[in-house]
């Protein structure tokens, strides 16, 4: 597992690309990682994805209860809910990449069965339903997602993935956008062909050899809102 120092750097590392990518703006988005301790790490509110420092980063028990100083975005809900209904991610990222928010605005999944690359990496990429932005609707809508997919939606809001580590994330966040684009140049072009069920089978099975998916073992949701609702705005200080 990395140390806490090596998140911290990751995290700003991971935040500065999606700022000079044009993947967030202003002081949108939102980055965590989990700690060898099983804590979270993630950005603070109301700060530039490109300009944090390791130190502006805030840690928050798995019940989001904050420990120590700073305030984290009100979209850390929607993390520590991912991270306690999935036992296998260790990092997520929240960016609105604007072809990716596009399909977010309109309610549709991104379509990822025209390239072999992309069906691989996400298989799919679901649409959850409106949420409040800072409040338990979202990582409520975000749950079923959660179940089924490494990268979602969240309708008129922006996207979300999910990884073994922030970089995975961070990684799963640039396919998403690059296989929102590919689509929309597709559909102004006159469509293509959609992968026919006998390939889409030998991606499945390419999919399963590099263990990709997710495990009906590895997700955990019961419990998981009342656990962070009990916890978040509650603060220890070290």
């Amino acid at each position: 597992m990395a140390s806490e120092q090596e998140l911290r750097d990751a995290i700003c590392e991971v935040g500065r690309r999606l700022w000079t990518s044009g993947q967030v703006a202003a002081n949108d988005g939102n980055i965590s990682a989990r700690m060898d301790d099983g804590n979270i790490i993630c950005t603070p509110t109301m700060v530039s994805k490109g300009f944090m420092q390791p130190d502006d980063l805030v840690v928050l028990i798995p019940d989001g209860t904050l420990l120590g100083p700073g305030q984290p975005s009100s979209e850390a809900l929607l993390h520590l809910v991912c991270y306690a209904a999935r036992s296998d991610v260790q990092g997520i990222v929240h960016a609105h990449p604007p072809y990716g928010t596009a399909f977010a605005a309109m309610g549709r999944a991104v379509p990822t069965h025209y390239l072999t690359e992309i069906a691989v990496a996400l298989w799919s990429v679901p649409c959850a339903e409106y949420g409040t932005p800072g409040t338990m609707e979202v990582p409520a809508s975000a749950l079923p997602m959660v179940a089924e997919a490494d990268a979602f939606l969240l309708r008129n809001h922006g996207v979300v993935t999910l990884g073994r580590d922030v970089w995975d994330a961070y990684y799963r966040m640039e396919t998403v956008e690059q296989g929102a684009e590919v689509a929309t140049i597709i559909a102004t072009n006159g469509g293509a062909d959609l992968l026919s069920d006998e390939q889409l089978r030998d991606l499945a099975e390419i999919r399963g050899k590099l263990g990709l998916g997710v495990k009906p073992d590895d997700y955990h949701p019961d419990g998981c809102i009342e656990l962070i609702s009990r916890g978040w705005g509650k603060r220890i200080e070290n």
